[in-house]
């Protein structure tokens, strides 16, 4: 199943407004990583939110041991 995000034309269209010159070279790793932020984007967009949910506060690392 294609999600219709095409990570060449996010390239294409962000480069030049935000200046930036990108080596062809390095495109491949470019394409791969934001492949991989849509994937985790996606897993967190179908993650079940309560309505009533907030956001935290604040963020405790130590918490979490």
């Amino acid at each position: 199943m294609s999600s219709g995000f095409d990570p060449e034309a996010v390239i294409d269209a962000m480069a030049p407004m935000l200046g930036l010159t990108i080596d062809p070279a390095h495109l491949p790793g470019i394409v791969q990583n934001l492949r991989a932020a849509e994937a985790a984007m996606r897993r967190m967009a179908a993650a079940p939110l309560d309505d009533m949910a907030e956001p935290a506060p604040v963020f405790r690392p130590e918490a979490l041991k």
